[in-house]
């Protein structure tokens, strides 16, 4: 990896750190590496953060601006579609041309985009802000991640760093949500996007100085053909899934969109198949781990950014709970997920990745479906033990399935791999909410269309579960 000579990561298991470097023994992170890793788990938390500020806000949100609830959804899609559309196609110009100026680009763009959704004064102007703070993100996310595996050697300092970046996702996904009610109780769902700009511009001027610039040694062309093919397609497809939750499949824009996103994606891959240097190297995509890593990590983001859509809209709609009550219990539910980031690292140490993420994934499916007893006279109860200690089991899912992607992957390819594995997260919290978040509101009563979100996504969980478990014990043999 051809890395600036001043920020050369130790390989692992050697005893000491590159003099000047500040970068830490193999089991340690000290020094300068510590404030690395403060300021790109902070960018990553405060995506995270974006995900979910918003989701207790929804129903106050949706009254200010004029949003109905089948498209309240459009709040979170609309961010998550150019961030999952966008991810692959930065990962690699960030690759190519250094992860560093895209990052900070990035930063820019997030932080002025969570300006405009600020002051939006209508639902274009605040849908806009949401779809520019995703093209951020999607610079943010696969740049920051390379950044870190490429100065964390591979091994224990590596899982270490891992294991803190992946707590903090979580953390800021459900700090959001209590977040979300008290700022929203007290000064209105505006002021969650003002937080988000604020909180740029205590992360921007910190990075320059700190973070090494990182990219590739050789100096190839840019895919453009796999850009266009790849970028297009995911965002036909998720706009098409998006749209279809909300007007149904057999709208004609529905089907014509949908196919032309699958035919790019098809092109994508006879593009890949053919060029000198491609944006996806097919042959990582047929590893074992790869694909069913990112499977177990699309199935966990998608199904449980579901439960907390469905959940909120339930406590809130069919209990009357207040935002703020709502976010209390997903306060509690973040709690857990800390403690959970602190013992993940210990269990994949012990058990390997590849197991925990299928025992995450069994342990998430069986506590969604927990939920199913919400009716019983006890829903508040019911609804903070088992999705606090389903969030555990996702938060082990999320740890353990990076881990698998990425082990494995020489430096020059990390930003690749890191890629990969962002665009199934961001993918991931795009489509379960509009194609299973959906029904919670199409099924003529609320309470009747959370149970049947919940039993299509605990047999979902339980199916990848089994899908994951066999095709890594193949990979491994």
């Amino acid at each position: 990896m051809a890395l600036d000579t001043s920020t050369t990561p130790t390989p692992a298991g050697t005893a000491a750190a590159v003099s000047g470097t500040g970068l830490p023994e193999p089991d340690k992170i000290t020094g300068r590496a510590r404030l690395i890793l403060f300021v790109l788990c902070a960018a990553q938390f405060m995506v995270s953060l974006d995900f979910s500020v918003l989701n207790v806000a929804l129903p106050v949100l949706g009254a200010d601006l004029g949003l109905s609830h089948s498209a309240l959804q459009w709040a979170v899609t609309a961010f998550a579609l150019p961030s999952g559309g966008f991810l692959l196609l930065f990962g690699r110009i960030g690759d190519l041309f250094g992860r560093k100026k895209l990052f900070l680009g990035g930063l820019a763009v997030f932080g002025a985009a969570s300006l405009l959704a600020t002051f939006a004064w209508d639902p274009a102007s605040f849908l806009t802000g949401r779809a520019l703070q995703g093209v951020g993100a999607a610079a943010i996310v696969p740049t920051g991640m390379s950044l870190l595996t490429t100065t964390f050697p591979e091994g224990p300092l590596r899982d270490r760093a891992l294991g803190i970046s992946g707590t903090l996702l979580s953390l800021g996904f459900t700090v959001g949500m209590l977040l979300g009610g008290v700022m929203t109780d007290t000064l209105g769902w505006r002021s969650t996007m003002g937080l988000l700009a604020l909180f740029t511009l205590v992360v921007l001027p910190l990075a320059p100085g700190l973070l090494p610039e990182s990219r590739t040694p050789e100096r190839p062309r840019l895919d453009v053909p796999g850009a266009v093919t790849v970028t297009g397609g995911l965002l036909a497809v998720i706009y098409a899934l998006s749209t279809a939750a909300e007007r149904g499949f057999g709208r004609t824009d529905v089907l014509v969109t949908l196919a032309v996103g699958l035919v790019l994606l098809v092109g994508f891959v006879v593009v890949e198949s053919r060029h000198a240097a491609p944006l996806v190297k097919l042959p990582m995509l047929r590893r074992g781990t790869v694909a069913f890593g990112n499977l177990g990590g699309l199935v966990t983001f998608s199904m449980m950014s579901t439960v907390v859509f469905v959940l909120t809209l339930h406590l809130q709609e069919t209990l009357g709970l207040s935002p703020f009550g709502t976010g209390l219990i997903f306060g509690i539910q973040g709690v857990m997920s800390v403690v959970a980031g602190m013992f993940a690292p210990r269990v994949i140490g012990r058990f390997g990745a590849r197991k925990t993420l299928v025992g995450s994934l069994l342990g998430q499916g069986v506590l969604t479906g927990a939920l199913l007893g919400l009716g019983s006279g006890a829903d508040v109860v019911l609804a903070t033990v088992a999705v606090s200690l389903a969030s555990m089991c996702h938060l082990g899912a999320i740890i353990s399935y990076g881990l698998t992607v990425t082990s494995g992957v020489p430096d020059e390819e990390q930003g690749l791999a890191t890629g990969l594995v962002t665009t199934t997260q961001q993918v991931g919290l795009t489509v379960g909410i509009p194609l299973l978040g959906v029904l919670a509101t199409t099924q003529g009563d609320l309470f009747t269309g959370v149970r049947t979100v919940l039993v299509l996504d605990t047999a979902i969980v339980l199916g990848a579960a089994l899908l994951v478990a066999v095709g890594l014990r193949r990979a491994r043999g």
